[in-house]
């Protein structure tokens, strides 16, 4: 008996490090060819998928919110401006997790294990985990009150986007996998014709990124919402999830040129979303006056469907459940992968569940304790979307100086360690989160 499960064992590894080497294979072969644009073009493709998808991840559906109630509230003089300026921010930090994952072949959380001991590797998975399934619990939100508006109850919705989610992990197949929730990813982009549709005014946004104006001053209220917005461009789940996904695809230093236009291109896609969510709601609402503060999720597509009509309200419902299932999923593999990183366990797509049962396990709990919060009854379902917004800003420091010490660190990452420029810009970027939370901490004491 012992040798049959064994032989199973032993079987069951050899497909994981099979689909990965046939995966490699593909990669290998096109590098050995003559240079071509179709060739260039080809290898990208077969690398894209871990950029575009923890930046379309991280529009999800609190970052719909936090963007809708951003532009209502305050228009677009200040918030367009500021979010295309969180575009080479995002760029930044997630370019350092396509180096560290291609060159050293671990994930976010087995590196800070190895190179800064226990404890802190423990710490670093621990706060992802929790911080994760807050987060997730925003994304359950915004996928039941998206489909609210296609008249599905809430423990319906709520169940409905729980198997789905699990089902794409379900698959045990890295590559298909990520393609599927790619494709699904896409909907990401129905807020660009909503935002044209809503007939923004050309000369106030010229105006907006000629003066950037500040709305009423450096109050508490605008601070929160500079804070959240800030969470949702960048968030400690995008540097576990991307360099996991970079290592589970088996992507190597020679793919480290066509990763970074992955997230390239990834970062400039959801710029464009979450400004055309701004101005969406900045025309539509803020010249109106009308107060948002109150609104769950479920509302917002009823508070613009007098003004847009019912196909847009839907279909900014369904742009609202489709952010919230993308970033369930890559939020629930970045704990999945770190959990599997601290434990030495078997983390992967590629492997089957006898193989990886914790790794699985992590993934389907995260999902299944989401899911219970959002069905408790009275739960503060708006403030918390809001809230794990800004925590996830507060969060971020740590998280930074773990990942600047990891892509300075000339043992690990050799000739692809950090420029000058890039740990100045992200010193930069630490300082700006600093004292942000800093400002903020102040003006809600005084």
């Amino acid at each position: 008996m012992a040798a049959v499960l064994h032989d199973t064992a032993a079987g069951e590894a050899s497909r994981e490090a099979d689909l990965r080497r046939r995966d490699r294979t593909r990669l290998l072969s096109l590098h050995a060819q003559r240079p071509s644009w179709s060739r260039a073009l080809l290898l990208l493709l077969l690398v894209a998928g871990p950029g575009m998808l923890v930046m379309l991840g991280d529009n999800d559906a609190g970052g719909v919110i936090t963007y809708a109630t951003t532009g209502a509230r305050y228009g677009v003089g200040f918030f367009v401006p500021f979010l295309i300026l969180m575009v080479p921010v995002a760029y930044l930090v997630q370019e350092m997790t396509v180096r560290l994952g291609a060159v050293s072949q671990k994930g976010h959380a087995e590196l800070i294990f190895d190179r800064f001991g226990r404890f802190w590797g423990w710490f670093a998975m621990a706060d992802l985990v929790v911080g994760n399934v807050l987060t997730l619990v925003t994304e359950f939100i915004g996928m039941a009150a998206g489909l609210s508006i296609f008249g599905v109850p809430l423990t319906a919705a709520v169940l409905g986007s729980a198997c789905l989610v699990a089902a794409l992990a379900a698959i045990q197949r890295y590559m298909t996998a990520e393609r599927i929730t790619l494709g699904l990813a896409a909907l990401n982009l129905v807020f660009l014709p909503l935002a044209l549709r809503a007939h923004p005014s050309a000369a106030a946004i010229a105006a907006a990124l000629a003066h950037w104006t500040l709305p009423g001053g450096l109050t508490n209220g605008v601070l929160f919402l500079i804070i959240a917005n800030v969470g949702t461009t960048i968030a400690p789940w995008m540097l576990f999830y991307q360099q996991g996904a970079t290592v589970d695809k088996g992507l190597t230093p020679r793919d480290i040129r066509q990763g970074k236009t992955d997230t390239l291109v990834g970062s400039v896609v959801m710029g464009i979303v979450a400004v055309a969510i701004v101005v969406l709601t900045g025309t539509v609402l803020f010249p109106r006056g009308i107060a948002v503060s109150g609104l769950s999720a479920a509302q917002w597509a009823q508070t613009l469907q007098p003004f847009l009509g019912t196909t847009a309200a839907r279909l900014f419902g369904l742009g609202l459940f489709e952010a919230g299932l993308v970033a369930a999923v890559t939020i629930s593999l970045s704990s999945a992968w770190a959990v599997g990183e601290v434990t030495g366990r078997t983390h992967s797509l590629n492997a089957p569940l006898r193989q990886a049962p914790l790794f699985y396990g992590v993934y389907g709990g995260s999902i299944a304790a989401a899911a219970a919060v959002v069905l408790m009854p009275h739960a503060p379902l708006q403030l918390i979307t809001l809230t794990v917004q800004v925590v996830a800003t507060l969060l971020m420091p740590p998280a930074l100086v773990f990942l600047l010490l990891l892509a300075n660190d000339r043992e690990i990452m050799g000739p692809h360690r950090n420029s000058r420029a890039t740990n100045i810009c992200a010193g930069g970027v630490v300082a700006m989160i600093l004292a942000l939370s800093t400002l903020y901490g102040l003006t809600t004491l005084l």
